[in-house]
């Protein structure tokens, strides 16, 4: 698989791997089919690993940590902190203060078995702590060299920036896909502005725009069930846009989730797409959508069958936002 380049130097597979549906959050999971995902997403040119340690909770990252002993140095593994939780799994608050921040790395360095971590996110930004403190704290993980290099999620251009101040930003990561093109309002353009990568999670939508998106699961353990996108009125729509899309990927005689993942891989070569899956099957179809060319016709087809203001329902329930994901 192609290289794509993060920031200044951090240099990672075209398509990552998101690892937290293997833990949480869409229905129950299967530890062994898990591992030989990762496996072989590895032995597929797929290198770049994202984690939190949020996801189970503890529990992803130690999956992950299980998967790559023996084979660390062809992994650039992503974890991030941000959003605490008790052993139990509740939801404590978003904590940026710096002492957290020393803590949650140990901890996380110690749940993953391995010396260092490449990219470092903040998973959520503490409105009540001042970036510049919590950045201090990640900048003084680097200078330690318990981190190599340090991103943000979902954060806003102006916090970028003074994030950016402290420490250069290897990445933002936030959710940029066909129907959430959020980024496109100003931290897009910002992180080119400032040389920092866009790592694109949820870029199938949840598994929306895929051709399950008819049947996607909605149990008690899946998250979607109480996603407004997912439910009612709002499903039923957005079903109709991925039936545009089913058609033009039977045109090109692809799935919908290979074309959909062929249109971020289009955005630019700075930004790199983390399709998030716990199937080996599902790993197959995605990494195949890096050899797919869309035409700039191609790209307004797309753009024209999903309009960026055309999907109903807000990106997460109202009594979640910004808790869950990553």
């Amino acid at each position: 698989m192609e290289r794509r380049t993060l920031g200044a130097e951090l240099e990672v597979s075209a398509e990552g791997l998101g690892c937290m549906g293997m833990s949480e959050f869409y229905g129950a999971g299967d530890d062994a089919e898990s591992v030989a995902t990762i496996l072989e997403a590895l032995d597929s040119g797929v290198n770049f690993l994202d984690t939190a340690d949020m996801y189970g909770p503890f529990t992803n990252e130690r999956l992950v940590g299980r998967a790559i002993k023996g084979r660390r140095e062809e992994v650039v593994l992503a974890t991030k902190f941000g959003n605490q939780r008790a052993d139990d799994g509740t939801y404590l608050r978003i904590n940026g203060t710096p002492e957290y921040v020393l803590a949650a790395c140990d901890a996380s360095l110690e749940r993953l078995g391995v010396e260092v971590i490449d990219l470092y996110y903040q998973h959520r930004v503490d409105r009540t702590v001042p970036i510049e403190e919590t950045w201090g704290a990640m900048k003084s993980l680097v200078d330690a060299g318990k981190v190599r290099y340090l991103g943000i999620s979902e954060a806003s251009s102006a916090t970028i920036e003074r994030a950016h101040a402290v420490h250069p930003v290897t990445a933002l990561q936030s959710e940029y896909s066909l129907w959430s093109r959020d980024p496109e309002d100003g931290t897009l353009e910002t992180c080119r502005r400032l040389g920092i990568g866009f790592v694109a999670y949820s870029p199938l939508g949840r598994g929306f725009l895929t051709n399950e998106a008819a049947t996607v699961a909605t149990g008690e353990l899946d998250f979607r069930a109480r996603n407004p996108r997912f439910n009612g009125e709002a499903f039923e729509h957005n079903l109709s846009l991925v039936k545009k899309l089913e058609e033009i990927a039977a045109e090109k005689q692809v799935t919908v989730a290979q074309l959909s993942l062929a249109w971020v891989l289009s955005r630019g070569r700075d930004v790199v797409p983390i399709p998030g899956t716990k199937r080996r099957r599902w790993l197959r179809e995605n990494i195949a959508a890096a050899e797919i060319q869309l035409s700039d016709d191609d790209v307004a087809l797309l753009e024209a069958a999903v309009p960026r203001d055309a999907v109903e329902g807000d990106r997460y329930p109202s009594t979640s936002m910004g808790t869950l994901n990553g």
